[in-house]
C-alpha cells in the first residue's frame, strides 16, 4: 500500500512558476514509476509527466514539453514537478500517481495503469 500526498499548488500569474511535490509513504518507493496527471473541468485526465523507477527516464506531454521538469528523490520518497512559463490553460487539479512495475525504465501513459493516486492539488493560472 502506498499513500501519496501532493503539495505546492496554488494561484499564480501567467508566466510564473510552481513546484509541486508528492510525498509517498512506504519503503518501496523505488519500485514505482511515478506520474503527474492533471484534469481540468470537463476534460479527461491527462499525463503531464512521468519518471521511471530509477529516475533515469522521463516523459512529457506535448502541452508542457520544454516548460516542466519531473524529478524524484528515492531517498526522500518524493517526486517533484517543476512548472515554468505557466499558462492559463495549465489550470487544473494535478494528481500524483504511482505505478508498481518490474520494469526499471517503464513509464506508463494511461491513468488505468497506475495503482495509487494522491488527492490532488489545485493549480490556477490567471491571465
Amino acid at each position: 500500500q502506498v499513500q501519496l500526498v501532493e503539495s505546492g499548488g496554488g494561484l499564480v500569474q501567467a508566466g510564473g512558476s510552481l513546484r509541486l511535490s508528492c510525498a509517498a509513504s512506504g519503503r518501496t518507493f523505488s519500485s514505482y514509476g511515478m506520474g503527474w496527471f492533471r484534469q481540468a473541468p470537463g476534460k479527461e485526465r491527462e499525463l503531464v509527466a512521468g519518471v521511471s523507477r530509477s529516475g533515469h527516464r522521463t516523459y512529457y506531454g506535448d502541452s508542457v514539453k520544454g516548460r516542466c521538469t519531473i524529478s524524484r528523490d528515492n531517498a526522500k520518497n518524493t517526486v517533484y514537478l517543476q512548472m515554468n512559463s505557466l499558462k492559463p490553460e495549465d489550470t487544473a487539479v494535478y494528481y500524483c500517481a504511482a505505478d508498481y512495475t518490474s520494469q526499471p525504465m517503464s513509464i506508463s501513459r494511461r491513468p488505468t495503469e497506475y495503482d495509487y493516486w494522491g488527492q490532488g492539488t489545485q493549480v490556477t493560472v490567471s491571465s
